[in-house]
């Protein structure tokens, strides 16, 4: 009877335990403005959460403003766009990189015309780095949203479930991505910056004839 008293209360501890870590893991989203939002983004594939903008130099020099809508395609993604959100905040420090983790101050380093311009390697600038404010890669979450047509923002990745830091900007509609790279927002204004962005590129390998860069990003009123 002793040991089976014991065994209940052992139980019992770690039930509570498990509570009490839920109640921590909720509250915590909670603060971020994450679980208000969750009912909302099951209803609609393409409910609007945040609205940022990034300041655009070309060759240093001032190029203009675009502002983004970030969509949430469903509950489960609001986490991965949580991620990518503050990145574009830079709030979160430095990452195990030893870079902030910051889109202020990367660059667009594949640009090609007719297609799109890519960002977001903010380790190493070239495509081969980035990283998320969790350290590690993030799953393709779906692929409900479409590359219908210009101005959509998509995650760029080297393979299935390898989500990281790095986005790309379509600059013309590129159905042949759907279903291999995730939508995650839309260009609400801006798209002339994106093809000066554009003109810049190049079909080859589609490194920039001069330097593209994020000057300054954040968040603005949805």
């Amino acid at each position: 009877m002793t040991s089976l008293r014991r065994l209940f209360s052992a139980v019992f501890l770690w039930i509570l335990f498990l509570v009490a870590t839920l109640v921590l893991i909720l509250n915590h989203l909670e603060d971020h403005g994450v679980s208000s939002q969750l009912k909302v983004a099951e209803e609609n594939p393409a409910t609007v959460t945040h609205k940022v903008y990034f300041d655009v130099e070309i060759g240093g020099k001032p190029s203009g403003m675009t502002t983004h809508f970030l969509f949430s395609a469903n509950v489960f993604k609001i986490l991965n766009l949580f991620c990518l959100f503050n990145l574009v905040l830079g709030e979160k420090g430095i990452g195990r990189s030893g870079k902030p983790l910051h889109y202020k101050g990367s660059n667009f380093h594949r640009i090609i015309p007719s297609f799109m311009i890519q960002g977001g390697d903010f380790t190493r600038g070239d495509g081969r780095g980035g990283e998320s404010i969790y350290g590690e890669k993030f799953a393709d979450e779906n692929f409900l949203l479409k590359h219908d047509g210009p101005g959509f923002v998509s995650m760029a990745n080297s393979g299935e479930d390898t989500n990281g830091s790095q986005f790309f900007i379509t600059t013309v509609k590129t159905s042949w991505l759907d279903g291999h790279h995730v939508v995650f927002g839309k260009v609400l204004s801006g798209m002339d910056v994106v093809f000066k962005i554009e003109a810049e590129g190049n079909q080859g390998d589609g490194k920039p004839k001069t330097e593209v860069s994020i000057s300054q990003s954040g968040e603005l009123p949805v």
